[in-house]
């Protein structure tokens, strides 16, 4: 199918972009990567009248260190954070979670921003910025404001941006780089969304946790942080039965749906395995990396 007719513009600048979405508002999308929008319009799930293509707005594709964070601007595509050493360094789980995106093609074209607006809770990157404590910049005819990742996102495909706003930028936190790291998921063939999704990070200190920070992809409306579970491993420590407990708990916690892919019973199952298995590699690679 091809998508409904629309009014299309390229702006060059944040500030133009700005101004067309103030003027069209709910009319109007905005085109990045296109990866998640162009399947939507082809198929007429979504019709605009308007179409704001920022692929032209350099000025949001970068990636810059500041001190205690990673600021990734929302038009980097996700190849370019793929290969960044800046990433890999800093924020590692950003890393090998952007591995784990779809195919090449989609990693070429598809951009960081693009995801975060998308809000589909299957997607890494929202994961990655619920367990890592990730802030979005969003800007608007009110001015800026700084959005915590776990009140960004709201409902299925759906956030807190109001319909004249424009993500400008993800910052990262760099103070866990040095936790052990990992993001595991099953999908049923290679490249689709997961089923389910699990990030972990763990730091380890006196053969005990000291602290933990688990997320879900796949299993709700959207991202989810495992704070009991957390609680649980740091309380219990290292053991194998305490992080068999810990992943049969995670799968108690999770309100899954059923769908056409899999059962709400099939993904409960999948988050215990996951879960016991992103703890384990999370706890067995602790990535030593200086600030």
């Amino acid at each position: 199918m091809k998508p409904a007719p629309f009014a299309y513009h390229d702006p060059r600048t944040v500030d133009e972009a700005l101004s067309l979405l103030q003027r069209y508002g709910d009319e109007a999308k905005v085109l990045a990567g296109g990866q998640s929008l162009m399947p939507v319009l082809n198929f007429r799930l979504s019709v605009p009248s308007v179409l704001i293509d920022i692929n032209r707005v350099s000025e949001l594709a970068y990636i810059r260190h500041q001190p205690g964070q990673l600021h990734i601007g929302a038009l980097t595509r996700q190849r370019q954070i793929e290969f960044s050493e800046l990433v890999s360094l800093h924020v590692p789980l950003l890393h090998r979670a952007t591995q784990l995106i779809g195919h090449l093609p989609i990693r070429t074209q598809g951009t960081i921003g693009g995801s975060m607006v998308h809000a589909d809770p299957a997607a890494e990157y929202p994961t990655v910025t619920v367990a890592l404590g990730a802030e979005f910049v969003v800007r608007g005819p009110r001015g800026s404001r700084v959005v915590a990742a776990e009140d960004f996102f709201v409902d299925y495909l759906t956030t807190v941006l109001m319909p004249d706003e424009l993500l400008l930028e993800v910052r990262f936190p760099t103070v866990y780089s040095s936790y052990g790291q990992a993001f595991v998921e099953f999908a049923r063939r290679h490249g689709d969304f997961a089923l389910v999704g699990i990030a972990a990070l763990l730091e380890m200190q006196d053969n005990q946790y000291r602290s933990a920070r688990l997320a879900t992809a796949g299993l709700g409306p959207q991202p989810v942080r495992l704070r009991e579970v957390e609680q649980m491993l740091i309380q219990d420590g290292l053991s194998e039965v305490s992080r068999r407990a810990a992943a049969a708990r995670a799968a108690e916690l999770v309100e899954p749906d059923s769908d056409l892919h899999a059962s709400a019973e099939f993904r409960r199952h999948l988050t215990r395995v996951l879960s016991h298995r992103a703890i384990q590699q999370a706890a067995a690679r602790p990535e030593e990396i200086a600030l």
